[in-house]
């Protein structure tokens, strides 16, 4: 597994009162979130990259208002629901 690490300024912890431990889950997510919305990396992987279970992973997107549901509009969601 590939390891990246970024520098937070101390002042940012001070100031979002993060332990570092936090702010190290906080960049996980962020990075997992980012790969999920803008890259369609699976939730499986998003979900280790954030150090979750695929449950948790999904709960925390919903907690965050993004869908796991990729439709392009209410007709298409509307049609596969009928179909299911």
């Amino acid at each position: 597994m590939c390891q990246i690490a970024i520098s937070i300024p101390d002042e940012v912890l001070f100031d979002t009162k993060m332990s570092r431990e936090e702010a190290n889950h906080f960049a996980r997510c962020a990075v997992a979130v980012g790969y999920y919305t803008q890259s369609g990396v699976s939730i499986g992987y998003c979900a280790q990259i954030a150090g979750m279970t695929e449950e948790e992973f999904i709960k925390y997107l919903g907690k965050n208002h993004i869908s796991i549901f990729k439709y392009d509009n209410k007709e298409e969601f509307l049609e596969e629901l009928n179909n299911a």
